[in-house]
């Protein structure tokens, strides 16, 4: 007994560790899942993908200097369809009257009527998210109810709750394919409970734990539970399987737990590399939504990891009387005839596979990326988006473009929105300096004491005082030393310089004057608020554009060039349209560093793993082929791809479905040493088979629910583009990856680079079945006497083989 504890590994040690203070770490788990429970409504969920650009993007420091200097009010456009003139009319004056409406926009111009559509522009007083804007938005909704209507608005756009109630469906979905599953791979029924609770316990530390990193995006926080469960359940049943094979030896429970551990976390954990690898770079991305998602789901492999080699020994033990109680015969068939199918064609298909590789590779490149949200045109899309396609195809595009300058020269701001306005494309263009106070005259236009006096309502000789004192306030003393009413200012700055004054007390007005400027100050402050900052104007221009076209970025172009003539290099363009052009920018650079790192990364980790040089470039040669033919897909389909599914995508399937790959070649690599080699193949395929099938199905149709039942753009397109590119690479590694590592045999053998003493102890195990191999024939069908000369030639001939193996290995060494 001493000498057996003497010779027990570290693995076993520490397996053996695990399983019998299991009591002590079930307390363990229990404490963080009701820790990290509770903590799950602490997590802050950012809706607003803008924010992950890089700070040095243009559209980033526009965003943040507009949060800081600007208030910018909800808005929606109503379109109503089969309504006259007069009915829209009415319909836009009760929408007028709704509590939180700051105005309405209708006329009958062909902007706003045409063809029996009316479209009725609808300002509100508040913010996107405020509740006083929501509630406004809800009474309009119900107000066009009674007519055929869509709405599309920027208030209520992302709804958090709605979004998690889809992913609480798909999520109850994908549960009710998977328990199917592994009934269907599983030797027990209860299996299956353990499995659950192992997934659920695993999830719940992951998602408890998100509050670490402050916030996390909406798309992380809805899809990292199907992805955390697609990407890691097959560590339990990795582990679940070696157990019940340890069970089949004859080890009882305790034994085969520890033995079954032992094996498994040194198996899981090399398998786990790969993925993680891919998701680490997917973190080096410049836009940082990927370091957002890459840390979540790296947490949530660790904590599935950790569950799986701490939680699950005990629940199996726990389990163990119930497991063995009902287990089942097995479901799985064996796939022999597929094998020798794939042996079969094995000079065709890879043939046809290179073929279609270089299509793919070709079709992928020609894929059209989008940047924005609102120009997929595949999907299922939400009601808003429904909604904004309708009113584009009846009225045209409103892609609303807005360009910080710096404050003060309203003559620079009157030029740029006279000259942007007339540049083709652009259908609307607000500023203080184009807004009219009465014909002829805008708000910024410099105005005498007597003109102001007349518009304003107010006495001429206040005006004259007022004109003074702010001639005063801003050092123009041409305003006390010569006759006031020689002196104009800018009527905006006189009026705010007045409301200061009537503020502070300085200047009182009653009755009739005190309610004229009260409601020009109301008018005044919305305006203000919105176009006018501390440092910066904001300019707004409406372009009957899409948000991503040659065109639009050519007015981009356009409008900086007509802004720089006044103002230089200090311009800020921001809008959905600037957005998607920065997106575009910093596309291209991460695409290639994150194909290239995936790659590397994933090519070390087999490089070590295999100890060849060849067999990790067949193995990445096909899972890259595979994301070469999802990515085809749009481009045969006619349609485009938002360009963070192909990010997100590219990485999670190289990392992810490699190991289908590896669990093959596993295979192959240790039957070759057995038996003829396309006899290996077949046998390697017969026992993946149920591994690949279970992991494979679990991704795919968790990948397939959420592209077809997400009504967002971003998490529906990363949804499909994932199921269709694991369904490929399963697919694949259950062809062409056998063939080629059938095939290729010569080049995984010449580029070894295995220690000697390994190639001799893997020579000395094939023969030393070929000896018992050749014994057990023997001993049937002679005497004791021949059999000790057999035996001898046998002896005399596995020794001079030997001799000749260690001088080929040391003219290969």
């Amino acid at each position: 007994m001493s000498e057996g504890k003497k010779t027990l590994s570290f693995m076993d040690k520490l397996a053996g560790f695990i399983v019998d203070k299991r009591k002590a770490f079930y307390l363990v788990f229990l404490a963080a899942v009701l820790f990290c429970g509770a903590s799950i409504n602490k997590v802050v969920v950012n809706n607003d993908i803008t924010t992950y650009l890089p700070a040095n993007t243009e559209t980033r420091r526009g965003l943040t200097l507009m949060d800081e200097e600007f208030t910018t009010l909800a808005s929606a456009n109503v379109m109503l369809t089969s309504v006259t003139w007069e009915q829209a009319r009415e319909v836009a004056d009760r929408i007028e009257a709704v509590d939180g409406v700051a105005s309405v926009t209708f006329d009958d111009s062909e902007d706003h009527y045409k063809d029996a559509a009316a479209l009725i522009g609808v300002g509100y007083d508040g913010e996107d998210g405020d509740d006083t804007v929501l509630t406004a938005a809800q009474a309009v909704q119900e107000l066009v109810k009674p007519y055929d209507h869509y709405i599309s608005s920027s208030a209520g756009e992302y709804d958090s709750d709605s979004l998690m109630k889809e992913m609480s469906v798909i999520l109850l979905i994908a549960a009710v394919v998977i328990v199917a599953v592994l009934l269907f791979t599983s030797k027990s029924y209860l299996e299956v409970i353990v499995f659950l609770i192992v997934f659920v316990v695993s999830a719940v530390l992951n998602m408890g734990t998100n509050y670490w990193f402050g916030s996390i995006s909406f798309v992380t926080n809805a899809i990292a539970v199907v992805l955390q469960l697609a990407l890691a359940i097959d560590y339990a049943i990795i582990f679940c399987h070696r157990y019940m094979e340890e069970r089949d030896n004859g080890l009882d429970a305790r034994d085969a737990d520890v033995t079954a551990l032992s094996k498994a976390i040194v198996e899981i954990s090399s398998s786990s590399l790969t993925t993680i690898s891919g998701l680490v770079a997917l973190m080096l991305m410049q836009l940082k939504i990927g370091l957002d998602m890459g840390l979540v789901l790296s947490k949530g492999i660790i904590c599935s990891m950790l569950t799986v080699f701490l939680l699950m020994p005990g629940l199996l033990m726990l389990f163990n009387r119930g497991i063995e109680k009902t287990r089942h015969k097995n479901f799985v068939p064996r796939i022999t005839f597929w094998g020798r199918a794939v042996v079969k064609t094995r000079f065709v298909l890879p043939v046809i596979f290179l073929i279609v590789v270089v299509g793919g590779i070709f079709c992928s490149n020609q894929c059209e990326y989008v940047f924005s949200t609102n120009s997929t045109n595949s999907g299922n899309k939400p009601e808003y988006r429904i909604a904004a396609d309708k009113i584009n195809d009846a009225f045209g595009y409103s892609n609303t473009i807005a360009m910080l300058v710096p404050r003060g020269d309203y003559d620079k701001e009157g030029a740029v929105l006279r000259r942007v306005a007339e540049l083709p494309g652009i259908k609307g263009a607000t500023g203080l300096a184009n807004i009219e106070v009465e014909d002829g005259r805008m708000l910024t236009d410099k105005m005498s004491p007597r003109q102001f006096a007349e518009l304003a309502g107010v006495d001429i000789e206040l005006a004259r005082l007022l004109y003074q004192a702010y001639g005063l306030s801003v050092e123009e003393y041409g305003a006390i030393f010569q006759n006031p009413d020689d002196y104009s200012a800018p009527l905006l700055d006189v009026f705010q310089f007045l409301l200061e004054q009537k503020d502070k007390g300085v200047v009182n007005l009653t009755g009739e004057q005190a309610e004229q400027v009260e409601d020009l100050q109301a008018t005044l402050d919305d305006g203000l608020r919105q176009l006018q900052g501390r440092n910066w104007s904001r300019l707004v221009f409406t372009a009957d554009l899409p948000e991503e076209s040659g065109e639009t970025y050519a007015l981009l172009d356009e409008m900086r060039a007509v802004a720089a003539q006044y103002y230089g290099g200090d311009v800020v363009l921001v809008g959905n349209s600037t957005n998607a052009r920065d997106l575009s920018d910093s596309f291209s650079g991460d695409n290639l560093k994150i194909s290239i790192l995936t790659v590397l990364f994933v090519m070390v980790i087999l490089l070590f793993t295999f100890k060849s040089a060849g067999l990790p470039i067949l193995l990445v040669l096909t899972i890259q082929g595979s994301i070469w033919i999802n990515f085809s897909f749009p481009y045969l389909t006619g349609t485009n791809l938002f360009f963070l599914s192909y990010l997100i995508v590219s990485a999670i399937q190289m990392g992810a479905t490699i190991d289908y790959a590896i669990v093959i070649t596993n295979r192959y690599m240790e039957l070759k040493t057995l038996m003829d080699r396309k006899d290996a193949v077949v046998e390697a395929l017969t026992q993946s088979f149920p591994t690949v099938f279970t992991s494979g199905t679990i991704m795919t149709v968790a990948g397939f629910l959420i592209g077809r039942l997400s009504t967002d753009s971003i998490i529906s397109s990363i949804g499909a583009t994932l199921g269709r590119g694991t369904l490929t690479s399963i697919i694949l590694v259950m062809t062409v990856l056998p063939q080629l590592l059938l095939l290729g045999d010569w080049l995984i053998e010449r580029t070894a680079i295995t220690l000697r003493r390994d190639g001799k102890q893997r020579f000395n195990n094939g023969v030393m079945r070929l000896d018992g191999h050749i014994r057990g024939h023997v001993s049937g069908f002679v005497d004791g006497e021949i059999k000790g000369v057999i035996r001898g030639s046998v002896d005399a001939l596995i020794e001079s083989k030997y001799q000749e193996k260690e001088v080929e290995d040391d003219e290969e060494t």
